[in-house]
């Protein structure tokens, strides 16, 4: 009986801290283990492309072709767990736990179920997926290398995310940072035993990767077993049905759609890159990286965001969804201008680590520094996109996620590649990151009239 007091007083903590705690102190609370967790696995990222850039110019390539396909592992895994992420946190805030439960139990078993079939189709294929997602001739090999090794690793990829999203989902942050970082750091740690002193190459970072995301999710699973959490992970919440299926897809399809297509404009890029040779490929998988350390440290403070709004939007505490929207908006914009101005100065620098091959520095340098001077405004949208999802709002989470790639990135990168060859290309992610913020203005400010408008309704909660 003392035991189930205990979750219940800590449910209701948590539920309190949510709904009423100082925003200056709830958001960094529930946003930096997550800003941690991204920089973590940012690091990671880099650190393998490091370490395989050792073997040359072709690994490094194989490295940022494969990096479609675990884009493309991922956004199924983003799909489900953040459709479930936004309905398990919406619940909490009605307090309706067992319904929470049965949506994270679900999510992570089905998960699992559809990842294990796609990679198992994919493997059979896998030198004909290599050859789609952009690999050359001379970066074939080891980026089928590579793709064998990640994709039976893949269901503890889907898992790793899922649980990480189902603990986000109930502010438990510092839970999924930990999962997430000890994964990361065991990987890093384990790239050059299996790469150098193995002597086993890119299939040895692959190798490292896939045993990494293993301890991850055991050790994600370790605050359900000791009952540590809001909610709770069995066999007996799998719920198989359409009407709990619906709720995950209302959120989890915009994600799906918004991260697919984000893998479908990294193979496009990876492709044209590929035509201007390994140099300009190994330098887009090298910018990539460099930007995405820096931008995960500010949507490291949007996700965080997104439990908060959750819960405050099941409670009808409208005013306090838009006071968070606004100081979360306004913390991202500093961080991310503080610290793109700092990676504009460093560009060099930061492509001087993976490669010294002069093209592969000018082509990196053009693509970090473009992309840094419009840093304040992608990672707004992508703090709007949260909003969005954290609020049940499939039509906006999902003409955004359109928007970044289908309507700015892909006709970007294909107009300007073919009118100004490499170097427009090199400015493409740049140009479609300052159409997607004029679209995400236009949805941001009738969503800000509406949560004036609800604060009017005779349940809403100041």
């Amino acid at each position: 009986m003392a035991a189930a007091k205990t979750v219940e007083q800590k449910r209701e903590e948590r539920r309190r801290f949510m709904l009423e705690g100082n925003l200056l102190k709830v958001i960094p609370v529930i946003a930096l283990p997550q800003v941690v967790s991204m920089l973590i696995d940012s690091l990671y990222n880099m650190a393998d492309t490091y370490f395989v850039s050792q073997l040359g110019k072709a690994a490094t390539a194989a490295v940022g072709v494969n990096d479609s396909l675990m884009m493309i592992i991922r956004a199924i895994s983003l799909g489900f767990g953040m459709g479930a992420s936004s309905y398990i946190s919406r619940q909490l805030g009605a307090k309706n736990h067992e319904e929470a439960s049965r949506a994270a139990s679900t999510t992570l078993m089905t998960a699992m179920g559809v990842v294990v079939i796609i990679a198992t189709f994919a493997f059979i294929f896998r030198e004909n997926v290599v050859l789609m997602l952009g690999a050359t001739d001379t970066s074939k090999a080891y980026s089928i290398e590579y793709a064998t090794w990640i994709l039976f690793s893949a269901p503890f990829t889907a898992a790793s995310v899922c649980l990480s999203q189902s603990l986000r989902a109930e502010g438990s942050t510092t839970y999924s940072m930990i999962g997430s970082v000890s994964g990361c750091i065991i990987n890093i740690f384990l790239d050059p035993l299996f790469i150098t002193t193995f002597g086993m190459g890119v299939a040895g970072a692959a190798i490292a990767t896939g045993i990494s995301k293993f301890i991850s999710v055991v050790i994600l699973m370790v605050p359900y077993w000791t009952r540590k959490c809001i909610i709770d992970i069995k066999p007996k919440y799998f719920t198989p049905k359409i009407p709990l299926y619906a709720e995950i897809a209302r959120m989890g399809v915009p994600t799906m759609l918004r991260t697919s297509l984000f893998s479908v404009s990294t193979i496009l890029i990876n492709n044209l890159a590929g035509g201007f040779g390994d140099a300009a490929l190994a330098a887009v998988s090298v910018a990539n990286k460099s930007m995405k350390f820096v931008g995960s440290a500010v949507m490291g403070f949007g996700q965080g965001f997104q439990p908060i709004a959750g819960f405050c939007w099941g409670a009808k505490k409208y005013k306090r969804v838009k006071k968070a929207f606004g100081l979360t908006s306004l913390i991202g914009i500093v961080l991310c201008t503080v610290l793109g101005t700092g990676l504009f100065v460093f560009a060099k620098q930061a492509v001087t680590i993976f490669s010294t091959d002069p093209e592969v520095l000018d082509i990196g340098m053009l693509l970090i520094r473009s992309q840094c001077i419009v840093l304040p405004m992608h990672v707004w949208v992508m703090i709007a996109t949260g909003m969005f999802q954290a609020l049940g709002k499939p039509f906006q989470a999902g003409f955004l996620g359109l928007c970044r790639q289908a309507f700015s990135l892909i006709p970007c990168v294909a107009l300007m590649t073919h009118f100004w060859g490499l170097t427009g290309l090199s400015l493409s992610q740049a140009a479609a990151d300052v159409v997607s913020f004029c679209f995400a203005l236009m949805l941001v400010i009738p969503m800000m009239k509406e949560l004036n408008r609800r604060r009017s309704e005779p349940d809403a909660i100041e």
